[in-house]
């Protein structure tokens, strides 16, 4: 719900800061005071095109800060963090404007574009009465509200997993025909490149292990001298084993005498003998494993060269020819076995487009059956609103099959006819009024149940309307406030004596330049306006005395 609204420099508005509570809420003034202001202010910071004129004269630029408290599982949450901005109970919007028409957008102090800032103010606020293309304006809304309505949730959810199951079998088939034409046009070359690629029967990691090979090899010669040289050193000059093993008998002859004295020299020995074993045991097999064929030296060069000559020729890496040759044989198995692989994909897709057809079909039925409700609800709000002649229908028509989308089948339509004997359109085609205002808070009042709307604004609903109508028109705003914040700007007092809160908005002319203010009204303050409401310009007792059981009858 909108807890506050800030503005700085807005036409008449020098600096106003607003807080708001839950229920219904009635701002009332003479013509021209500035209610309008409130709700152009409002729309700025909820996403509506910024104009320079906007401005206050004198100003250099105009900001309106908008903050309101949402539920955990509101529907801006998910928009927020598409575009990296953090979620928190409390949304803040502002929007700050200059004077040649530009304007810098903010959500949460974080700077946001203004088509974020519009998307995100739709989930927030619906103004009927002043932009056409919110809400139950915009015909795109009609169907999520209706499936609200009609409880189909869970049924809307099934249908929509249903459509992206039938899209990815139908895009995996085409992906498959797309393949397998393709295939079809290079299988000369394809043939050619798979038993090539066959014939050398490329492995993972061989081009390192050949070029391995190829440096021992190509050095075995001058390997073979260097450790028959290292050997012939270790045992050419003296013989060091035996002196090992002549020096460990005559320490071992001393140990009786020598107590343990002897015993790290003598561990010391037998560790240098086994070691010098192992240098040799080492010195002799790296002999035997230098392989001295010039024919190894041959067979891994041609190997290893022809490898990196295939990689060239398909531009790959040599690392790369496995995988190539696996795509390439895939590709040829595509060809093979192209009429069963499209059999068996064509198969699926239609399985899952039956399924997808019986989930909407379905959904449709219920549509069907939740529209007539809707209708019955609508219908009979509007005798008491001075729309007796009026009808609503929830028109649902059904898509051709390339229109089909995840809602289903369905496209839905709100429809009325004012007068008796008119045909029936489309609630955006008509013009913006008290009649359509008067609609819109019967629609809304049937459809309060469903919403997720938080915060709904009517300008001047009860306009031409008095008597019990504007009784009737107050009655049922203050039902709808029961489920959500609702504010009415009226110039009716049954209106506005049903209001929880009450705020004037007037001018003042106490400065050299007027201003428009907002007023909080309470007690008497309240019942003086309801009296002026009632009276005119001159508030009489009589006036005053109505005012008292306007406000007592609803209290």
């Amino acid at each position: 719900m909108l807890t506050s609204l800030g503005i700085r420099n807005v036409v008449l508005i020098d600096r106003l800061d607003l807080n708001f509570k839950d229920g219904l809420s009635v701002l009332t003034g003479e013509t021209g005071a500035g209610k309008s202001i409130l709700l152009d202010a409002l729309g700025l910071a909820t996403g509506v095109r910024a104009e320079g004129g906007l401005v206050r004269h004198g100003a250099e630029r105009a900001s309106v800060t908008a903050s309101f408290e949402i539920p955990p599982e509101h529907a801006s949450i998910e928009m927020l963090d598409e575009h990296g901005i953090d979620p928190e109970e409390v949304l803040v919007l502002r929007r700050v404007v200059s004077l040649d028409g530009r304007s810098r957008a903010y959500i949460n102090d974080q700077p946001a574009s203004v088509g974020l800032l519009r998307r995100v103010g739709a989930t927030l606020v619906e103004i009927q009465g002043q932009f056409e293309q919110h809400g139950l304006m915009n015909p795109a809304t009609h169907l999520p509200l209706l499936d609200a309505y009609g409880g189909l949730t869970l049924q809307r959810r099934e249908t929509t997993d249903s459509y992206n199951a039938w899209r990815a079998a139908a895009d995996a088939l085409e992906h498959a025909k797309r393949e397998a034409e393709q295939a079809a046009e290079d299988e000369d070359y394809l043939r050619h490149a798979v038993t090539e690629l066959e014939e050398i029967d490329p492995q993972p990691g061989e081009e390192a292990t050949l070029a391995e090979q190829r440096r021992v090899l190509m050095h075995a010669e001058q390997l073979a001298d260097g450790l028959k040289a290292a050997r012939s050193e270790i045992t050419r000059k003296a013989d060091v084993a035996g002196a090992l093993h002549g020096a460990l008998r005559r320490l071992e002859r001393l140990t009786e005498k020598a107590g343990d004295k002897l015993d790290g020299a003598i561990a010391a020995i037998d560790r240098c003998m086994a070691e010098f074993d192992e240098v040799r045991s080492q010195l002799q097999d790296a002999a035997n494993e230098i392989d001295l064929d010039g024919s190894h030296l041959s067979n891994t060069e041609e190997r290893l060269f022809a490898l990196r000559e295939l990689a060239r020729k398909y531009r790959t890496s040599v690392d790369g020819l496995p995988a190539l040759k696996q795509e390439m044989s895939d590709r040829m198995a595509l060809i093979d076995n192209t009429a069963e692989t499209l059999t068996r994909l064509e198969g699926e897709a239609k399985a899952a487009r039956t399924a997808y057809l019986k989930r909407a079909e379905a959904l449709s039925a219920e549509r069907a059956s939740a529209a007539e409700r809707l209708d019955a609800t609508v219908v009979a709000e509007l005798p008491p609103l001075r729309l007796g002649g009026a009808t609503f229908e929830t028109v649902i028509q059904r898509r051709e099959e390339p229109d089909w989308t995840a809602d289903g089948v369905d496209r839905a339509d709100f429809q009325v006819a004012t007068n008796p004997g008119e045909p029936k359109g489309p609630i955006a085609k008509f013009a913006s009024g008290g009649e359509l205002s008067r609609f819109m808070l019967a629609l809304k009042v049937a459809l309060a149940e469903s919403g997720s709307l938080r915060t709904l604004i009517f300008d001047e609903v009860d306009s031409g309307v008095g008597g019990a109508t504007a009784d009737a028109v107050g009655e049922r705003l203050e039902r709808l406030a029961d489920k959500m914040q609702v504010f009415v700007v009226t110039h009716s007092p049954q209106v506005a004596a049903r209001g929880r809160d009450h705020l004037r908005v007037r001018k003042s002319d106490d400065t050299d330049r007027a201003i428009t203010m907002v007023e909080p009204l309470d007690g008497p303050q309240r019942k003086e306006e309801i009296a002026r409401m009632l009276s005119g310009a001159k508030v009489t007792d009589e006036a005053r005395a109505a005012a008292d059981r306007l406000i007592d009858g609803v209290a």
